[in-house]
């Protein structure tokens, strides 16, 4: 079962933080941190924007940095800047110090750890985020590299590292490792992507339709599919539909948008009436189910 792969991995890792970012990696933010909570002291969201309807139990970490802080001091923000510290005046709450990586995406030195200190803020550890280009040798040489200028007693945060290799890291620091497709994506065999069927409409070939007006292929059906890029579905790396229905794709009409994406069925074939669901292959974003094989 996938709670039987997802207790796997929390029974190798020693100080886990659960990634559940944006809309909770397919299966929703809030439930999954409920799931969380069973095994786990902390979680890690996106934004500060992603705070609400979480456990009381939890500490939570904002990976992203704010330059407006929330009303409670009860989440761990992140800083990487001078900026960022400056957007947090008068706040008082903990904070991971973000240190430079090769990622060059935010943070400082060892330095930025005073610099937080001095401005009120209670500096409960630093995290060290590498590129997801390289190999786990790679990005574990990178976080050692930074680790003689941070204090022993500052747990170090990383993530990009698979669990065997964070474990060979030296045991001069503590360590919290943050895992988010791993633990909940990491099997995907028990998992399965759908969408729901909202409308189905009669056309002709050539007919205008969609946002950008485009002739329909031929007679048939266009069919509006509850699932677009704000569910994170987009085509395929090579152009194709990522929808199925009864072992057949179902071909774009044009790219998905929004909420909704519309495909168009043939005239004769298989065609999905409203409130069927059809299948999903391979989104492009990591906040869905991502990579799911259609067999």
């Amino acid at each position: 079962m996938w709670r039987s792969h997802v207790a796997s991995v929390v029974n190798t890792v020693d100080g886990l933080v659960p990634v559940v970012k944006g809309n909770g990696y397919g299966f929703g933010r809030v439930e999954l941190a409920h799931l969380a909570a069973e095994f786990a002291d902390t979680v890690a969201v996106g934004t500060v924007h992603e705070l609400a309807g979480l456990p009381d139990e939890l500490n939570v970490v904002v990976l992203t940095p704010t330059l407006a802080p929330p009303d409670t001091t009860a989440a761990i923000l992140t800083v990487g800047s001078d900026a960022h510290i400056a957007g947090l005046a008068g706040w008082r709450g903990r904070v991971l110090v973000k240190l430079a990586s090769s990622m060059q995406r935010y943070g400082r030195g060892a330095e930025l750890v005073a610099e937080a200190r001095s401005s009120g803020l209670d500096v409960v550890g630093v995290s060290i985020h590498p590129p997801l280009a390289g190999s786990a040798g790679d990005h574990a040489r990178e976080i050692v590299e930074r680790l003689d200028s941070i204090e022993p007693t500052l747990p170090v945060w990383i993530s990009h590292l698979d669990p065997t290799t964070a474990a060979t890291l030296p045991d001069s620091h503590t360590y919290r490792l943050r895992l988010g497709t791993a633990l909940w994506h990491g099997d995907k065999s028990f998992l399965h992507l759908d969408a729901d069927v909202l409308d189905v409409r009669v056309v002709d070939e050539g007919r205008p339709a969609g946002y950008r007006q485009a002739p329909v292929a031929g007679d048939g059906h266009l069919v509006m599919i509850g699932a677009g890029t704000a569910n994170g579905v987009a085509p395929l790396p090579d152009g194709r539909s990522p929808f199925h229905f009864e072992r057949r794709r179902l071909a774009l009409h044009e790219p998905p948008h929004m909420h909704t994406s519309m495909v168009f069925v043939p005239a004769g074939e298989p065609l999905p009436e409203v409130g069927r669901r059809v299948d999903l292959q391979r989104p492009l974003t990591t906040t869905t189910i991502d990579e799911y094989v259609w067999q």
